[in-house]
């Protein structure tokens, strides 16, 4: 221990000697494009942005069949002239010095611009070319767009292609291209949780936020690379957990520090949040988590920064950060930096999985001396672009490169870095070779007590207790799925690929293969193939087999032809679904649902119910999917005490408070998604800095405009004209319900399944009337007698409830629907 603390204090030692020499930021490529005058813009101090008609060099562009449009409407100098493209065309730029540049794209979506459908790209960074500017590119017409990308130049011609979509046509009102500060991206660095990621330069990096936590926003004039940063409000989980710290009146002090001005402004590192906690004692609560929307199963690299201007004294604060719920690191200020106000930085490459969204947390740590709190400045989180072609290995040691500047210093530390590294990883080593021998016996085949563990054979499953029928040979999902080609890859996610495949039987199938050998999400694949070879259900997806040899974990899974529900709702050239295919999909969810929770002895609970968990068959029948963080339900249990797992924005906050899952955490997740089935849009949207903040949760949004009546306001427009206002009524108090902060409020799911199918009757009759309500109106005698049926709407579903439980193997097949309730009650045009 006192080796690497020795060795630590060599690092930084050697980091502030070696610092690069000072930077000052360039005056060059700063474009005012269309324009043949210069503009001095406000928010970029002593910058000058040159029309590209008068621009002296080292500058070219396509002049040919581009033209020029100028709206003086625009208020600012900057976006009153457009460059537009009808063909391919370019930017093209001299660069004399290689290193990292910021590359900014500048739009304002004018009326005269807004129909724009075309990509971006350069020569060596092809991953731009998905960039697009739609029609809605921002919320607001009078701000512009500024996108912003980090790349590694080299020296000579740098071109920006610009290609129209189609007939349409491209545009843009202005370009920054300029030099970083030297070392500003590093090019490897940690990947959670003891990995390292190498070559990070070699891909194209997109801003996606820069926030500045605790405090207000950051205008590109008082940062010293003109950046934004936005605050993070909006981002907070559980903001009753967190308190803005009280802004630091004293400089930053740099020159003791890992960062310079340029990483982050002084404004950042002035400002904090930190735990809502009187920091007396260890405290048993909930950590303070900030979330993000981003990209799938992509990789980002995240830099978070800290200051302490929260602790009173030098040591007193020791605390833990969080990426993503499978990492933490123990952060010590005074071991980093040694003094309070000196801000230093940490570098990260996080994986997103299939939810797209990226969790960070900090949270109190029990080595902390006195005071038991944590804190938070800044972070920043950048996409890595493209597919990853680097080399992930594990990182042994804390080894950091530098540049070499003294070969008498620099050699001597050297040396003692290299003889302290070479015992501690010595000494390392030792204990690792225990850790990778016993990980090929527990980390994947499911582990053994015996100190011999259990070793998988090539052609025997190791999995225990399952049904041996459903095994499918490693061979046959081969030849099914084409060796895996990529080709027939249909889905993406957290546990691995997804393949369409045809078994020899000719039976169409869903693959679903975990990387090969990589041990991650055994629990995961135990647990499908336990619940699911137990279960079948209309509204469930039903699973074919399972292969478990050759270090593989692969489920086989009936084919849904139709994809997920997310697939037909937004960002998708699918049709439209109608607002009774809506409600019928949501019926045969909730019934699938509900079988989950009263047909299996003990019952189930999902965990992870959302819109891509609900898959669409050919005929658009619904189907549950994905049961690897289910739970059963202990019998005579109200809840079961687990770590949180879910998917944020559809997590009940509940269940996240208090970590007691319960039935009705899905009934919570379901309440979402008939949001999200009604207004058509993503649960939760966190990079629109334009958006107001009550609209970033969807949950918190729909109930806020119920209960003001304005919900037609957050209709899907595409359904609106043909909603019966009496059905959206019932659907908009079905998810009201759903939605209650404290769980015994929710109704179960077998009352949310008749109040779905109440919906679907009052949308094919028009008609409705509250229990209990005098016949006031002209109403036929079967509809008084739904009113009087409807009253115990407990009844029948106890009924239907004591049938579901009788054994695991009942299919729901032979029970009367709800549908079929109120067809026997012959209601007009009930089906």
């Amino acid at each position: 221990m006192q080796m690497e603390k020795l060795l630590l204090f060599l690092l930084l030692f050697f980091s502030i000697l070696l610092s690069p020499a000072a930077y000052t930021p360039p005056d060059h490529f700063f474009i005012n494009c269309g324009s043949d005058t210069n503009t001095n813009v406000s928010g970029y101090p002593n910058r000058t942005f040159i029309g590209d008609l008068i621009y002296p060099g080292p500058l070219s562009f396509t002049k040919q069949k581009s033209k020029v449009i100028t709206n003086s409407q625009i208020s600012d100098v900057l976006y009153q002239t457009a460059r537009v493209f009808k063909q391919q065309s370019f930017y093209e730029f001299d660069i004399d010095t290689a290193g990292i540049y910021l590359v900014r794209f500048h739009f304002f979506n004018s009326t005269d611009v807004s129909t724009a459908v075309f990509y971006v790209s350069t020569a060596r960074f092809s991953q731009l070319k998905n960039f697009t500017v739609p029609r809605s590119s921002t919320n607001d017409s009078n701000s512009p767009l500024i996108d912003e990308f980090l790349l590694n130049i080299t020296q000579g011609k740098f071109s920006i292609y610009f290609t129209p979509h189609g007939s349409s046509f491209a545009f843009i009102n202005a370009l920054e291209v300029f030099l970083a500060p030297a070392n500003f991206i590093p090019d490897k660095v940690p990947t959670p949780p003891n990995k390292s990621y190498s070559g990070i330069l070699s891909h194209a990096l997109q801003t996606i936020y820069r926030i500045n936590v605790g405090g207000e926003k950051v205008t590109p004039d008082n940062d010293t690379l003109w950046r934004t940063w936005i605050p993070d409000d909006k981002f907070l989980y559980n903001s009753s957990m967190a308190k803005k710290s009280t802004p630091s009146s004293a400089r930053p002090n740099y020159e003791k520090g890992n960062v310079t001005v340029y990483i982050a402004p002084a404004p950042v590192y002035k400002t904090a949040i930190e735990m809502n906690t009187n920091g007396s004692n260890y405290p048993d609560t909930s950590n303070v988590t900030w979330s993000f929307n981003v990209s799938k199963n992509s990789r980002h690299f995240v830099r978070v920064h800290f200051c302490n201007i929260v602790g009173k004294s030098v040591g007193s604060i020791i605390f833990n950060l969080y990426l993503n719920g499978n990492y933490s690191r123990k952060i010590d200020p005074h071991e980093i930096v040694g003094e309070l106000g000196v801000p230093f930085c940490l570098d990260f490459v996080v994986d997103s999985d299939e939810s797209g969204a990226m969790n960070i947390s900090i949270g109190p740590s029990k080595d902390s001396l006195d005071t038991y709190t944590a804190f938070l400045n800044g972070v920043e989180i950048m996409e890595i672009m493209g597919e990853s072609s680097v080399v992930i290995k594990p990182d042994k040691s804390t080894k950091t490169v530098f540049p070499v500047v003294g070969p008498v210093v620099g050699g001597l530390l050297v040396c003692v870095l290299a003889v302290g590294l070479f015992i501690v990883l010595k000494k390392r080593k030792r204990t690792s070779v225990k850790t990778s021998v016993w990980s090929l016996f527990s980390g994947h085949g499911g582990g053994s007590s015996d100190s011999k563990g259990t070793y998988r054979t090539i052609n025997v499953s190791q999995v225990p207790n399952l049904n041996l029928s459903l095994i499918i040979p490693f061979t046959e999902i081969q030849s099914a799925t084409k060796n895996f080609d990529e080709k027939l890859v249909i889905g993406r996610g957290g546990f691995g690929n997804v393949y369409r495949g045809i078994l020899k039987n000719g039976l169409t199938v869903a693959v679903k293969r975990s990387q090969p050998g990589s041990g991650q999400g055994f629990d995961e694949f135990l647990t499908e193939i336990m619940i699911l070879s137990k279960i079948r259900h209309r509204h469930l997806v039903s699973l074919i087999g399972y292969c478990d040899e050759r270090f593989e974990m692969i489920l086989v899974y009936e084919f849904m032809e139709k994809g997920t529900l997310r697939d037909h709702l937004y960002n998708t050239d699918l049709p439209f679904l109608s607002w009774k295919q809506r409600l019928e999909i949501c019926i045969g969810a909730a019934s699938g649902l509900n079988y989950l929770h009263k047909g299996s002895t003990g019952g189930i609970i999902h965990r992870d119910i959302k819109t891509t968990n609900i898959l669409l068959d050919e005929n658009f029948n619904a189907k549950v999917a994905d049961f690897g963080l289910s739970k059963s339900a202990p019998l005579n249990e109200t809840h079961v005490n687990t770590g949180i797992k879910g998917t944020f924005g559809y997590l009940d906050p509940e269940y996240f408070q208090t970590q007691q899952l319960t039935e009705k955490s899905d009934v919570y997740s379901f309440g979402v998604v008939l949001l999200e089935v009604l207004c058509a849009r993503p649960v939760i949207i966190s990079r629109d800095p334009q958006l107001p903040m009550e609209q970033v949760n969807l949950a918190e949004w729909g109930l806020l405009c119920h209960r003001k009546g304005l919900l037609d306001t957050i209709v899907d427009p595409s359904i609106k004209g043909e909603i019966n206002l009496n059905s959206l009524r019932k659907f908009a108090e079905t998810a009201e319900k759903c939605l209650q902060e404290d769980s015994v409020d929710r109704p179960s799911m077998g009352d949310v399944l008749w109040d779905l199918e109440y919906a679907l009757q009052l949308q094919q009759t028009g008609l409705y009337r509250e229990p209990h309500e005098d016949s006031t109106i002209e109403a036929t005698s079967d509809l008084q007698m739904i009113n009087v049926q409807r009253l115990p709407s407990h009844s029948l579903q106890i009924e239907r409830d004591e049938l579901l439980i009788l054994g695991e193997s009942i299919t729901d097949e032979s029970l009367p629907s709800a549908s079929e309730v109120f067809s026997q009650l012959r209601i007009n045009n009930a089906r």
